[in-house]
């Protein structure tokens, strides 16, 4: 799996931005070539046979004497009790208690009925269960409602190894030794190259993946637990484009967002339905067209294309990802990134819409525009 990342800046408050922030690419080719140069030799032809991965994130402001002045803190939710963890019976790890081949029924005994259910790349749903985005985590269940995939980036991780959320990296891998490198599906194999932003393991009858939070100390910050029999499902590494799987990563990384900002004591943005239209058209025109640019083919950049959309703003900004198999990955690689990180943190923003598309070979683009009126 390569990566690449390039973010790239715009805000009209700085007064100085370095030359080489500001430098943006306007297409996937461009990036992943100026990069190559400098890192490894590889063949960009065969990156359609790989997972790639790019980001880019910009933002504007627009101020007046009145908005100039220092902005309230925001006020943190309202606490949520967290449910007291055990250590898991069968299964290495557990999320809020829930394990791998457990009922839906015994989930909602626990949680009551899903706040959001949308697909996912494995041709299931994630089921969503929140209480305002506190004690967040997916749950997806197979035809006879049996738990086979489970994700949660908050402190609900129990585990028969001692390891919990924020944990270090180094703990993990001495805990359960050196991760996959690479991921051998029956249909497909590919290569892990996380460039140490999260680990695989293949463990318990399942895919265990732990993402790393570089900008706290490679602390554990998330887990995803994967039945094999639902990853052996996938047929390709890139699930077939539609309209459900469109909606769904949408959604997925709206809530990913929300429950990552409660991680920070911030509040939940509301969903912008309006926004959501311009980022799906952006994803598209990317998707249709072979670039990957915050500037589209017309010269128009993010806060136009609002404008031209008659969406009113005092500020936004706008992330970038291409490639991600899934918003899970997209979401967690954009907060390793410091610029989009702060778009996704930023107090300021109370809206947020998502736009994702795919190109001819089901790659997703992921468009984010987040704004505060």
């Amino acid at each position: 799996m390569a990566f690449w990342t390039k973010p790239y800046w715009e805000d009209t408050v700085r007064e100085i931005i370095p030359e080489s922030v500001s430098d943006t690419f306007h297409s996937a080719t461009d990036l992943a070539t100026q990069n190559i140069d400098y890192e490894i030799n590889f063949d960009f032809d065969r990156v359609k046979d790989q997972v790639s991965m790019l980001y880019s994130s910009v933002i504007d402001s627009i101020q007046n004497s009145e908005q100039e002045q220092e902005q309230e803190p925001e006020p943190e939710p309202e606490p949520v009790e967290k449910p007291e963890l055990t250590i898991p019976d069968e299964q290495s790890f557990s999320v809020g208690n829930v394990e791998l081949g457990d009922t839906k029924a015994v989930v909602e005994e626990m949680y009551g009925e899903p706040m959001r259910e949308n697909e996912n790349e494995y041709g299931v749903k994630w089921s969503t269960y929140h209480e305002n985005y506190q004690n967040f985590m997916m749950v997806a269940y197979d035809e006879q409602d049996v738990v086979r995939g489970l994700f949660t980036n908050q402190d609900l991780i129990s585990s028969q190894h001692d390891l919990e959320l924020g944990v270090p990296k180094s703990a993990v891998n001495e805990t359960l030794g050196e991760p996959e490198e690479v991921i051998r599906n029956g249909w497909f194999n590919y290569q892990i190259n996380s460039k140490g932003e999260y680990d695989i393991y293949h463990m318990d009858g399942s895919y265990v993946t732990i993402f790393y939070d570089i900008h706290e100390d490679d602390e554990m910050t998330a887990i995803q637990l994967i039945d094999e029999n639902l990853e052996s499902s996938k047929r390709a590494l890139y699930t077939p484009s539609s309209e459900p799987l469109k909606e769904g990563f949408e959604y997925q990384l709206f809530d990913l967002t929300n429950a990552t900002r409660v991680n920070h004591g911030l509040s939940v943005l509301e969903w912008n339905e309006d926004v959501r239209g311009t980022a799906r058209d952006h994803s598209t025109d990317m998707a249709e067209n072979q670039y990957f640019s915050h500037t589209n083919l017309e010269g128009e950049s993010p806060f136009d294309r609002m404008r031209e959309d008659e969406i009113s703003f005092i500020s936004a900004g706008e992330n970038l990802a291409y490639g991600q198999f899934s918003s899970i990955f997209a979401h967690q690689g954009l907060m390793n990134s410091q610029g989009h990180r702060e778009n996704i943190v930023n107090n300021r923003f109370t809206e947020l819409g998502i736009g994702v598309d795919f190109n001819e070979d089901n790659q997703p683009f992921y468009t984010e525009n987040f704004l505060d009126k």
